[in-house]
């Protein structure tokens, strides 16, 4: 009998339309294009602008997009995991909300919380779904409503993240020549206290004091957060290449989380890469946590081909850190 393994079969996207600017940022707080170009590479951001709309709206759209790109019948998904920080509400999931507003009525469906690092936490797991043989059809919604939790009266980081969302299509495939071949995941908490949200969960309710306090927004200790950034995710790379008996040469394309442009070059100088086999578009887009790596593979869809070796690698808060090695499942139409 043939291994069945899981294979990505498509991807749609989401963006907003509105385009949040370096120089309209400059006007809101002391900042201004060189410094943030400098310092992360970022350009400009989507945020979504629709009132009362969160992420299930974004996730809901990237869903219509897979269905208009693939054909996709959503009665045969029979699973829709939902990567997100920023999820609607407390209760109930995302994805929950996801499966009803897009019309899934036969899945499983519930959220998960990788921080940065959810899509690749996502895709490995829903793939231990299809290997099972319990799954078949799966949609891993990466969906990030980032506004929603970004302070914008501090300069260290309102210049980072922006609104976003995608869906990919997983499913099971007999063909040894594609799929995910491997995966190297961590977690060890110790960067929990230098990229959090204080308030808002079960240790700290909302209260007037913490709303006062900007205690429901994103709270980072830059220098510490990039120190352990720059050298877990490319030492996950690079383990990853190493395990796998894989060269620079092997490799179609390094496809990294968008934080930060400094780290995306460290990635790509420990696996010996040039710039040309790296996948960036944090200029347009920012820092959309979970839906960069997805972002990538959506917009650089037409240029991959069936068989191509991809190493994806992330670090996100926690922290949570590590790379998976795919050979790419189709060449696009």
């Amino acid at each position: 009998m043939a291994k069945i393994n899981a294979v990505i079969t498509g991807v749609g996207a989401f963006l907003p339309e509105y385009r949040l600017t370096n120089e309209e940022l400059s006007t809101m707080v002391d900042t201004n294009d060189e410094w943030i170009m400098t310092r992360v590479g970022i350009k400009e951001r989507r945020i979504l602008k629709e009132e009362g709309e969160g992420a299930s709206y974004m996730g809901v759209k990237a869903i219509e997009d897979l269905v208009r790109k693939t054909g996709l019948n959503l009665d045969e998904v029979d699973l829709v995991v939902c990567t997100t920080v920023t999820p609607d509400a407390p209760v109930p999931s995302t994805a929950a909300i996801i499966c009803d507003r897009a019309g899934i009525h036969n899945a499983l469906g519930f959220d998960m919380n990788g921080a940065c690092s959810g899509f690749l936490y996502g895709l490995d797991l829903v793939a231990q779904y299809i290997r099972s043989g319990s799954k078949k059809k799966v949609i891993l919604v990466s969906a990030e409503k980032m506004s929603t939790i970004t302070d914008y009266t501090d300069r260290t980081t309102c210049v980072l993240f922006g609104d976003a969302a995608t869906a990919v299509l997983v499913e099971p495939t007999e063909d040894e020549g594609v799929g995910l071949m491997d995966s190297n995941l961590y977690t060890d908490g110790i960067g929990r206290n230098w990229l959090k949200i204080i308030a808002g969960g079960s240790a700290k309710p909302a209260s007037h004091e913490t709303i006062d306090a900007h205690e429901h927004y994103i709270y980072q200790e830059g220098k510490q957060v990039f120190k352990y950034a720059v050298t877990r995710m490319a030492d996950a790379a690079a383990e990853i290449m190493e395990r796998n008996k894989l060269t620079s040469d092997d490799i179609a394309w390094l496809v990294p989380h968008q934080a930060n442009l400094r780290i995306i070059s460290a990635t790509a100088e420990r696996m010996e890469l040039n710039k040309e086999k790296v996948m960036i578009n944090i200029e347009k887009y920012g820092n959309t946590t979970s839906a960069t790596i997805p972002l990538c593979l959506y917009e650089w869809e037409k240029q991959l081909k069936k068989g191509d070796n991809l190493v994806l690698a992330a670090f996100g808060a926690g922290f949570t850190w590590g790379a998976l090695y795919i050979k790419w499942g189709y060449n696009s139409k």
